[in-house]
């Protein structure tokens, strides 16, 4: 069932951005035309993932991720809600958890089923805090790339820019890694007694 919906909601996703795509790219609005084309790849991804690997979806965090693209690639750049200057910094404060989230079920796939009442509650923490924080800092190199390479202005405030973004990503997963090494730590009083 999971699979089927993320089929489904990645498909209206890739359309909605392919029907812009065409339509920009009329109108000679050649920004926000390659905006859609990177929708249709980053939408793209789950889709893909859903019909060509035998992966289980966490359901939540593909619908996260699907609203995250709708907030950040049409409402962001598309519309130009970064102009508002507050949308970047929530962006990668929503980003930052997603990625913790993200970092939380790889781990839960990643440990042995039995090693679940032996982990430290701050191993998880800090695991699902760098895990996000990585994610940050790897989007980061990819903006300050673009601009050095292709002319772009993804930095468009320079390090300021930078310094707010990975700060926020950074409490994005401070607040997730909180909630996680938490949780971990009432699993374990509650396996001990």
């Amino acid at each position: 069932m999971h699979r089927k919906l993320v089929i489904i909601l990645s498909f209206i996703y890739v359309l909605f951005m392919a029907v812009l795509c065409v339509y920009y790219y009329s109108k000679d609005a050649t920004f926000e035309g390659s905006v859609a084309i990177g929708g249709i790849v980053c939408g793209a991804i789950p889709l893909l993932l859903a019909l060509f690997t035998k992966m289980q979806f966490n359901l939540p965090i593909v619908i996260s991720y699907l609203i995250f693209l709708v907030g950040s690639q049409y409402l962001g750049s598309i519309l130009g809600w970064y102009g508002l200057g507050w949308w970047d910094t929530f962006m990668h404060l929503v980003s930052g958890a997603i990625l913790a989230f993200s970092g939380i079920a790889l781990y839960e796939r990643l440990i042995h089923r039995n090693a679940g009442d032996k982990i430290s509650p701050w191993f998880v923490f800090l695991f699902t805090l760098s895990f996000a924080a990585l994610g940050g800092v790897l989007w980061e190199i990819y903006e300050f790339s673009s601009d050095q390479f292709f002319n772009m202005t993804l930095q468009g405030g320079g390090n300021k820019d930078t310094m707010t973004d990975l700060i926020a990503d950074t409490i994005g997963g401070l607040i997730i890694a909180i909630r996680a090494g938490i949780r971990t730590r009432i699993k374990l009083k509650k396996g001990a007694s």
